[in-house]
């Protein structure tokens, strides 16, 4: 699978489906899942260095700004046919997009993440892992 290094606290708010859109300098013909993986950096309360979730990148566009020219990468939102969360896997973050084994990248086992067993997963898996 495809996969992106991004900081660990705008990850998190890619997981919690508030953040629909990445910022990029550059753009990809790629479209389909993606996986976001945490970087390295340690951010008080979040997950460093682990992929938590595969965002479905369903298109790009192309912005302008006074800072210059810039392309947001469009995020489906999580549901059963969008992006997801995943069982946590280490990952060491590269630049640009780099590759995955699939085989690695196990869904969380629920769809709804505003749902109960989201939380209770997220207080028995994704909080020991926080820094």
């Amino acid at each position: 699978m495809k996969a992106l290094s991004i900081r660990s606290d705008y990850a998190a708010n890619i997981m919690n489906g508030t953040k629909t859109e990445e910022y990029r300098s550059w753009s990809t013909k790629y479209r389909g899942d993606l996986l976001i993986c945490n970087t390295a950096k340690k951010i008080r309360g979040f997950v460093p260095g682990y992929a938590l979730c595969v965002a479905k990148i369903v298109g790009i566009e192309q912005r302008q700004d006074q800072g210059g020219s810039y392309y947001a990468w469009k995020i489906a939102p999580f549901a059963k046919n969008g992006s997801y969360w995943i069982k946590p896997i280490k990952v060491k973050g590269q630049l640009r997009l780099f590759n995955v084994d699939d085989h690695l990248i196990e869904r969380a086992p629920f769809t709804n993440i505003h749902s109960k067993a989201a939380m209770e997963w997220i207080n028995k898996v994704i909080a020991p892992l926080r820094y």
